[in-house]
């Protein structure tokens, strides 16, 4: 069998039949078999050497996508003028405006953690594997020894201030209305203040209310159209 010289735009291709599918279908409603099948000769077999499932595809995707977020980010971590506590507070802002909110309200998984739990271990697992050690900790280690952070313990508080915003706060695995979801991101900035940092909600009320409206409006489209 021939070596594909070039796996690099076999993967990319098929990232974008299964973004441009995962927004005209919806997530739930494309299978590993329709990307294939638009693929242009492509067969099972080359899909599955880069991606094991459909989950793996969108994970890719996602970080594709936002590439320039995590150069922003990094941008902000290793930023020399500003405190840990104004860090955190801008990374936070960066990544609410990020791609992957606009990309997730369009593409509409469901957000019942059993039936897309492998998309839910992928999101909790990159708190521990990337977001909370790489861009979170370093800047509430720098908090701690300026002193506008308060804790003695970095590594949980980052970890647990990740979690609460991207699998609890977040609207991506747990929709509210408007009433819930402004509630709940006030419960988090009094979480974050008693465990010993002041956040504001600059920049990060109305994305989110944006994201909840579109996904809203896209799974009520995706849906119709899976039951016609």
């Amino acid at each position: 069998m021939a070596r594909n010289k070039h796996p690099e735009e076999t993967v990319a291709k098929i990232l974008d039949v299964a973004l441009e599918l995962f927004f005209t279908k919806g997530y739930d409603n494309t299978s590993i078999q329709d990307i294939i099948d638009n693929l242009g000769g492509l067969t099972k077999g080359a899909v599955y050497h880069h991606f094991r499932s459909k989950d793996e595809i969108l994970s890719a995707a996602l970080d594709r996508e936002n590439q320039n977020l995590y150069r922003e980010l990094k941008l902000i971590r290793d930023d020399g003028r500003m405190t840990g506590a104004e860090k955190l507070q801008a990374l936070f802002q960066a990544s609410v405006n990020g791609p992957q909110l606009e990309i997730w309200s369009h593409i509409a998984p469901s957000t019942d953690p059993v039936k897309n739990s492998r998309l839910l271990g992928l999101q909790y697992r990159s708190v521990f594997e990337e977001t909370a050690p790489c861009y979170v900790r370093p800047i509430v280690e720098q908090g701690v020894r300026d002193g506008s952070i308060k804790t003695d313990h970095p590594k949980e508080f980052s970890e647990v201030l990740v979690l609460l915003a991207n699998l609890w706060a977040s609207p991506m695995f747990r929709m509210a209305t408007p009433e819930e979801l402004q509630t709940r991101i006030s419960y988090y900035l009094e979480i974050a203040r008693v465990l010993g940092v002041e956040l504001a909600t600059d920049g990060i009320e109305e994305p989110l209310e944006r994201y909840r409206n579109t996904f809203n409006e896209n799974t009520e489209i995706f849906e119709s159209e899976d039951a016609s």
